[in-house]
């Protein structure tokens, strides 16, 4: 199995990427494991102080689970992937079945920040975009599929966001194989990664 993760700031095109690879390879030998479903559950806490947490800290995802998944998928093993609720900060209950194929794209802001779980990667991309195209994106993700206000985002971006991404995700760039400038509209880049995957797999 290889291991590929995809890091870089919030609306940069990650996703994407990821897809197009995915559509490239095929779905049946290449799946999509989003970093986000890894969220810590905050159901412990009042909902208004949920809303205070800092959720652009790499602390607030639950990366000691994501790395055992990762490491019983590189053994062959399926696993339960947990869900998370963007709109009330809180894990659902249901799980998904997620099982081992030919490639696991691991996709996430954090990506490429931890260094036990990085250490499990084939192939490390670090996908960049302008800063502010990477805004117009979150405000118009935030609003439209998480139940935000506009102000809500803007203060979330001014107070966090941008803080944090200076400070623990754009220096992941410097770990990165490959370096996806332009988003998730570089076809040339997303060739480059999907070439190396055929590679691989022949290899395999």
């Amino acid at each position: 199995m290889l291991l590929i993760g995809i890091g870089g700031g919030t609306g940069s095109g990650k996703t994407t990427v990821a897809h197009k690879i995915i559509q490239r390879v095929g779905a049946d030998k290449c799946v999509l494991l989003p970093m986000d479903n890894y969220y810590r559950d905050m159901s412990h806490l009042a909902f208004e102080e949920r809303k205070k947490i800092n959720y652009d800290h790499p602390d607030v995802i639950e990366y000691e689970l994501l790395q055992a998944h990762l490491e019983s998928l590189l053994k062959g093993t399926p696993v339960e992937i947990p869900t998370y609720d963007f709109v009330t900060y809180v894990r659902k209950p249901e799980t998904l079945y997620f099982p081992p194929k030919n490639v696991v794209i691991v996709e996430g802001i954090f990506a490429l920040y931890y260094d036990h779980i990085y250490k499990l990667y084939g192939l490390s991309v670090y996908v960049d975009a302008e800063s502010d195209i990477r805004f117009i994106r979150r405000l118009n993700r935030d609003v439209r599929e998480r139940g935000r206000t506009m102000e809500s985002v803007i203060d979330q971006y001014l107070q966090t966001v941008k803080p944090m991404h200076d400070a623990y995700v754009e220096p992941t760039k410097r770990r990165a194989d490959i370096i996806v400038p332009k988003g998730g509209y570089n076809d040339k880049a997303v060739e480059v990664v999907v070439n190396y995957i055929f590679k691989k797999m022949e290899c395999s």
